[in-house]
């Protein structure tokens, strides 16, 4: 590997955090609460160095935070990531029990959005014909 290639894998907490959408804060608490699958390298100074397959396992971890996976269950995530092979089917169940929970959240979503939709389809009808006044106006009498 030549400086360059190093340069390029060796990037600042900073760095990490613009490549993320992670703050400075949050890096530190993944790190602190054991998300990362090795260990943060730190310069002579102390200051952490991430390589780019750090920032790789952040942006899949940002992913499983952002579709709502407990921050209990990617804790074991990566720590069975860490341990290396011989447990990909167990990774396999907890990713697969986080995807059909997304895919319910999903589903009930998908029920919201049309909801939605046929109200904005009647306030549109009303107030195209004029007839908006008192829609669903709860101080009108009966």
């Amino acid at each position: 590997m030549t400086s360059v290639d190093a340069a390029v894998q060796s990037l600042s907490i900073g760095e990490v955090a613009e490549r993320t959408g992670l703050s400075v804060h949050a890096l530190r608490f993944y790190e602190r609460e054991g998300l990362l699958v090795g260990p943060v390298r730190r310069t002579s100074g102390g200051r952490r160095r991430y390589s780019s397959a750090d920032v790789e396992w952040l942006l899949i971890c940002v992913k499983l935070r952002e579709s709502g996976m407990p921050l209990a269950d990617l804790k074991h995530f990566a720590e069975l990531v860490r341990r290396g092979p011989g447990n990909e089917a167990e990774r396999l169940r907890l990713l697969d029990v986080h995807r059909q929970r997304v895919d319910a959240q999903i589903r009930a979503l998908e029920e919201c959005r049309s909801v939605i939709a046929w109200k904005v389809g009647v306030y549109a009808d009303h107030l195209a014909r004029g007839e908006a006044d008192g829609l669903w106006d709860p101080t009108a009498g009966s």
